[in-house]
């Protein structure tokens, strides 16, 4: 027995280390597959118009991120003030650059913690300011054999991705190894 599980040690030790930077580049891949797109549209709702549109949120933005403060001053988005502008502003920035940043692999760490963030505030203005919370469906359960919730079941699998690449960094084929790498080879020049 001894020997089968030294051997097992063996084999899957080997394969960990010659594989490490591929699970966070895999981490990166699904992101880009499934939920770029996602948090992209998102944030294209959010743009006022014209080229200004990136300091001057369209109404939509305010009632996206702010339902219940927008629907008490009859979605005249003048009577908000400046901090709500500020959140507005830096949610759909953050919509664009979050993403971006973890898809190329730069500064992936901070990245994947800012959006480990970002879905947290996200999923309780979904469940409290949209009032997703009276719709057992919609907060869903875990254990209870039924996988489609968007809250409980669906943004688990988001932070999965997100605590790996926090955890694991970007892995191969990212801006971060080669920066890191480049640092590595200046310092040893030094």
């Amino acid at each position: 027995m001894d020997r089968l599980t030294s051997l097992h040690t063996a084999i899957f030790s080997a394969i960990e280390r010659s594989l490490d930077g591929v699970v966070p580049l895999l981490a990166r891949f699904v992101f880009a597959a499934t939920l770029l797109g996602y948090f992209w549209a998102s944030a294209m709702t959010k743009l006022g118009d014209g080229i200004l549109g990136i300091f001057v949120p369209s109404t939509g933005a305010y009632a996206q991120i702010f339902p219940k403060q927008m629907e008490a001053v009859v979605y005249d988005v003048s009577q908000l003030g400046i901090f709500h502008w500020l959140v507005v502003v830096a949610g759909t920035w953050a919509e664009f650059i979050l993403p971006l940043l973890i898809v190329i692999g730069l500064f992936t760490r901070l990245a994947a913690l800012g959006m480990i963030g970002f879905v947290v505030v996200q999923s309780l203005t979904d469940l409290y300011g949209h009032g997703g919370i009276a719709h057992a469906e919609t907060l869903g359960a875990w254990f209870d054999r039924v996988p489609d919730s968007v809250i409980l079941d669906q943004r688990a699998f988001w932070m999965l991705i997100f605590v790996t690449l926090v955890i694991k960094g970007a892995g191969a084929l990212s801006l971060d190894r080669i920066l890191s790498r480049q640092i590595l080879g200046d310092t040893a020049n030094a």
